[in-house]
């Protein structure tokens, strides 16, 4: 069986992939930061670490789930971010090269800017407004770097088992009448499922290079929360703000692009993947 090694493992994307790859002819070495029940600790910080894990293992790929996701928290923490979301990507990437295997790194809408007019295909120059989103697009260009055989695919407004946007919603709306959401930021909800049917189907194929995967279709964070309540059956009304005035609620916010809609430009120029619209992919999810 083709080894793949997979870090961040007991994240939600990681989770999605066990689920996604059980029974294939993938066997998988689950990693993340702390050991856990069929999970081997692994800093992918530390490139010692890295290269001693996937010299031992030999994958036929890995898969980078790992991630310094927290955006506010990243503005006063810029060490970690990029140790994490940059030099983390790099390792991975020396260790694949010398080894020969794969590697699908995961990426974010947040390496561009937001003022487009029109979805991002993966040809639109980027130009990340936070923290975040400059140490995930230093991670891409380490990939590119130092990796031969690669796959990097951004994604957006990730949800799936784990910590998230829609159990946040969900959450509120047990003891909230109504809550107030931002309607001026337009992306891609997408299911860490429908994702990572999209990795599945890249991994065993050498059309390497950058892609967009997210969901088809596009609303705004208000949209989705009331799109969630509706199908969960709740009450719970949606107030919604602008920007400006959610960071007046919350000071220590930082800038987020206004517009990051995706465009899967990549995969139906080279392929024939699609991914699900994201209300069919939120209904599922919410089942």
């Amino acid at each position: 069986m083709k080894k793949i090694l997979i870090t961040g493992s007991n994240g939600q994307l990681g989770r999605a992939m066990n689920k996604e790859l059980e029974g294939t002819e993938y066997e998988l070495f689950n990693t993340d930061v702390f050991e856990g029940e069929g999970i081997h600790a692994l800093d992918i910080t530390k490139v010692d670490q890295v290269l001693e894990a996937v010299r031992e293992v030999k994958p036929y790929a890995i898969i980078n789930c790992a991630a310094y996701t927290a955006v506010d928290a990243q503005e006063k923490d810029i060490d970690n971010s990029f140790r994490i979301n940059a030099i983390g990507p790099r390792n991975l990437a020396i260790a694949s090269r010398e080894t020969g295997a794969k590697l699908i790194h995961i990426s974010t809408d947040y390496v561009f800017k937001g003022d487009s007019e029109k979805p991002y295909t993966e040809f639109d120059k980027t130009g990340p407004v936070s923290t975040y989103g400059r140490s995930k697009l230093q991670g891409e260009k380490f990939v590119k770097a130092f990796a031969d055989r690669y796959f990097i695919v951004r994604t957006a407004w990730l949800y799936g088992d784990g910590k998230n946007f829609v159990k946040t919603m969900l959450r509120l709306s047990e003891d909230h009448d109504e809550v107030s959401v931002v309607s001026d930021q337009i992306g891609n909800p997408t299911s860490t499922k429908s994702l990572g049917k999209a990795l599945h189907y890249l991994l065993p194929t050498d059309n390497f290079g950058t892609f967009h995967g997210t969901c088809e279709g596009q609303c705004s964070w208000a949209d989705f929360a009331e799109k969630v309540f509706k199908t969960a059956g709740k009450s719970t009304r949606v107030n919604h703000i602008t920007t400006g005035e959610y960071k007046k609620m919350n000071p220590d916010s930082t800038d987020r692009p206004a517009f990051s809609m995706l465009d899967n430009y990549m995969l139906r120029l080279t392929g024939d993947f699609r991914f699900d619209h994201w209300e069919d992919a939120i209904e599922e999810y919410l089942r």
